[in-house]
């Protein structure tokens, strides 16, 4: 099929940027579907006039529905989408990524999306969706899934609809809260998990930073060890990677710790442990949840962040090898290689 491509390019140079494009057109709108084509214009960065040209194109060939709430994918469209994921992939090079991220983190699997989170909120999601497909393939019957907070895990829940229903998993917040925007909390994601999928979920209801006096009073409460049995022995680890000053200043530290973090030469934060760019922990948050120490081999621990500006913390977080699988985007990908 490379060999067809290559033959093509050079009889029709623009085939291939046509594809791409109609291709993300038909990504996007999956992605947030129904959409206007004003929005949907203004969010890829293509010309109205352009758009509709193509939105034409698509409909007559079946591939979208147009109404007046927006344009969504027909079920023809979809499949569509489904059977050219796999064939792009090679043609963007973004199978060799997975590949060579493989090889060089030592990852059971790699999953690349196209397109750059940090330049593009659809790429966030796309992560999302990804993410969820793989879950489906890839989660045991009575599993306990811990997640962590943050805007790409909430992704993750968005991108959860009526294509994935389980109501035998179990989804518990991984730690508690850092005192970020609620949506983006462990327990609010966890509990948008559950309800998307028509399955339970637990809380955990204490703060991400404790006080020796506050965390050893609150660890021997029942109900509070209960909840963190649960969390501990949860087989699958859905997590996101944060860039170590970043993390710092939403938990509101000093300026002393932030010199720390300086001078040490911190890029990462995962589970309340920040790392040097070489993967060596610098810091370590007193915080009730999951430790790196509950990250054995028995867990399936899936890293999911992207954006080529993260690309020196999921680099610095992987050095570590807790996670067995890590889900990015191209724009990361390309720069930690």
């Amino acid at each position: 099929m490379r060999d067809l491509f290559d033959i093509q390019q050079k009889l029709v140079p623009d085939l291939l940027d046509v594809l791409l494009k109609r291709y993300r057109i038909l990504q996007y709108i999956r992605l947030m579907e129904p959409i206007g084509r004003r929005s949907l214009s203004s969010s890829m960065d293509i010309s109205e006039r352009i758009l509709r040209s193509e939105v034409t194109f698509l409909k007559d060939q079946r591939l979208i529905h147009v109404a007046s709430a927006g344009m969504s994918l027909t079920n023809e469209g979809k499949d569509l989408l489904l059977k050219l994921e796999g064939m792009m992939k090679e043609l963007l090079g973004l199978k060799a990524l997975e590949e060579q991220l493989g090889h060089e983190y030592h990852l059971k699997n790699v999953i690349v999306v196209p397109g750059d989170s940090d330049e593009f909120d659809w790429v966030k999601k796309e992560m999302g969706r990804a993410c969820v497909q793989y879950l489906k393939r890839h989660i045991a019957s009575h599993t306990t899934i811990a997640v962590t907070g943050g805007t790409t895990i909430a992704a993750v829940a968005e991108m959860m609809g009526s294509d994935f229903q389980r109501d035998d998993l179990l989804f518990v917040p991984a730690r508690g809260g850092i005192g970020e925007r609620v949506e983006n909390q462990a327990n609010t994601i966890s509990a948008q998990m559950a309800r998307q999928t028509g399955s339970s979920y637990r809380l955990l209801h204490v703060p991400d930073q404790l006080s020796e006096e506050t965390y050893t009073s609150l660890i021997a409460e029942p109900s509070v060890q209960s909840v963190l049995d649960t969390i501990t022995s949860a087989s699958v680890i859905l997590h996101g990677i944060g860039e170590a000053k970043a993390m710092a200043v939403r938990r509101g530290a000093s300026e002393e710790f932030l010199h720390k973090l300086s001078i040490h030469e911190a890029v990462a934060e995962a589970f309340g442990y920040y790392f040097d760019h070489l993967g060596n922990i610098i810091h370590r948050e007193r915080t009730i949840g999951l430790q790196l120490e509950h990250l054995d081999e028995n867990k399936q621990v899936i890293a999911i962040a992207g954006g080529a500006s993260k690309s020196a913390a999921i680099s610095a977080y992987l050095r570590n090898r807790k996670s067995s699988v890590l889900i990015t985007d191209e724009g990361a990908a390309r720069q930690m290689l």
